[in-house]
């Protein structure tokens, strides 16, 4: 089995409207999909979602706040999963809150560092 991250991007647009009852539906969406994923064996960490600010350490090592992406570009979250191989990862990704909040979802393998070459 290899190892995939889930990268979360976007899916807050309407958002800063939404009612405490909408947002709730959101949450119990994203905990209903996490929890399923745990017992089923292929989520191996929820992850959790990424407050906005930050700094970018740049090649000259100078630092700059950030990020600085569009709001649908912005990595807002991530997950971590098992998957024999990467379609099953990508079915699984499609079973995420996060394409159904107007979101995308980057489904990249891990490398094992344990693994030998050959």
């Amino acid at each position: 089995m290899s190892k995939f991250m889930f990268v979360y991007r976007g899916g807050h647009e309407g958002m800063e409207d939404a009612s405490p009852e909408q947002m709730q539906q959101v949450m119990q969406m994203w905990m209903d999909w996490i929890q399923e994923g745990t017992e089923a064996g292929w989520m191996l960490d929820g992850g959790d979602g990424l407050k906005p600010s930050g700094a970018v350490v740049n090649a000259d090592l100078s630092i700059t706040d950030g990020p600085f992406a569009e709001s649908k570009e912005l990595v807002g979250g991530y997950s971590m999963v098992e998957a024999p191989d990467l379609a099953t990862a990508v079915e699984l990704a499609k079973g995420s809150p996060m394409p159904k909040s107007g979101g995308t979802v980057e489904v990249r393998e891990l490398p094992d560092m344990g693994k030998q070459a050959g």
